[in-house]
């Protein structure tokens, strides 16, 4: 399939993307009538796939709400649809992007003719690796080749890392920790198309519709943008994109052109992967030179009251002090941290997340992920010095 000029795709621009997956087959008669039966489609081994569909039901009850014999039949005929063109959701959309943006509807009915709503991308949002405790949590990332993959990144890329840190301030070690958790330095930068990732938690995922609707009109933008095909890149089942694994807004705010040659290329240009990774964090106020993390002892278990879901520090080392925890080092009295709890086998770790390590949170709205972030730049660092 050929994009034109509303899209503004010149195809010696492109950049070359692995193919995309194979297509899911269809729901089968024989899945409406174990549904009509009340039988779980997971007793059989495997769930089946819907490749594209007009039609979505959103449960959290899925075995109870597929003993439904009418929402079965509906699913039949969803599956009979050949593409998600022609739906109310999708005209809207297209409607949009239209008045909103100047792109030409019927070339954005003719690429949305080509994607392919993926089921199982359903199933991976609903159970994200956070969802873990601590313990098994930092296991993933925590390993050796991850520390080792961060020296060798380290030592092939040190006159970037070197160039971006004395201009941000953001340490090489955390640029280098923030790509080998996303992505292990490139090498599993995902494997779903862009456009089928976004269209089908746009289109198929009640919960999170909005933002991924923001997070497609952005990824045409980006391709218009950056004469990119948008059929051509792949990134992660949540559509996360390149070594950094950027987001399509995150693209359009933070990706910076390193070497200066017009294209922001998160996808294979190292340097540009870099510098983005650091003018995120710089866009989102990292100080340069402060600490990140301090753990912190408890006597007692008065320290549960301080422990709430906001991420941002809220606690002065006097209000520490009032509930009995003891930080590891001085810091200044007018300092604010925020108090955070790590599940362990037995037990809790104690840590204050200082300003910085908010920041990182902003990459990923998880405070696992900004602790495996921390340790895993720490290994780094210390392994690089001892590294052959």
């Amino acid at each position: 399939m050929k994009i034109r000029t509303g899209l503004r795709f010149k195809a010696q621009d492109s950049y070359d993307f692995n193919a995309s997956a194979k297509k899911w087959s269809a729901f089968s008669a024989a899945f409406v009538l174990m549904v009509s039966m009340g039988t779980s489609p997971k007793a059989f081994g495997a769930w089946p796939k819907m490749q594209k569909y007009n039609l979505v039901f959103w449960f959290k009850n899925t075995t109870c709400a597929l003993r439904l014999v009418p929402c079965a039949l509906c699913l039949l005929l969803i599956s009979c649809t050949s593409n998600i063109t022609g739906t109310e959701s999708v005209n809207a959309f297209i409607s949009r992007m239209v008045t909103t943006h100047q792109f030409e509807e019927s070339e954005l009915n003719e690429l949305f003719q080509a994607v392919e709503i993926k089921e199982d991308i359903l199933k991976k949002i609903s159970s994200p690796a956070e969802g873990l405790p601590w313990y098994k949590y930092r296991k993933i990332f925590m390993t050796d080749a991850r520390i080792n993959g961060g020296v060798k990144f380290w030592q092939e890329n040190e006159p970037a890392l070197t160039a971006v840190e004395q201009q941000t301030g953001v340490p090489a070690e955390i640029i280098i920790a923030i790509i080998g958790v996303e992505t292990l330095y490139g090498q599993k930068t995902g494997n779903y198309r862009v456009i089928d990732a976004l269209s089908t938690l746009a289109f198929a995922y009640p919960p999170r519709s909005k933002f991924f609707l923001g997070e497609l009109e952005n990824f045409l933008l980006l391709c218009r943008d950056e004469h990119i095909n948008p059929l051509e890149p792949v990134g992660s089942y949540a559509g996360a994109m390149g070594m950094p694994q950027f987001m399509p807004s995150s693209f359009r705010s933070y990706a910076a052109d390193f070497d200066n040659d017009s294209h922001r290329d998160i996808w294979h240009n190292k340097g540009d992967v870099i510098a983005s990774v650091a003018n995120y964090f710089v866009k989102h106020h990292w100080q340069s030179g402060q600490a990140i993390a301090i753990p912190v002892s408890a006597t007692g278990e008065n320290y549960k009251t301080a422990l709430t879901g906001d991420l941002k520090p809220d606690l002065r080392l006097a209000e520490l002090e009032s509930l009995n925890l003891k930080i590891s080092r001085p810091l200044p009295s007018s300092t604010k941290v925020k108090l955070l709890a790590f599940e362990q086998q037995q037990g809790e770790e104690l840590w204050a997340g200082l300003d910085n390590f908010y920041v990182i949170t902003r990459y990923n709205h998880s405070p696992l992920y900004a602790m495996a972030v921390y340790q895993l730049s720490l290994s780094i660092l210390n392994k690089k010095g001892t590294f052959p």
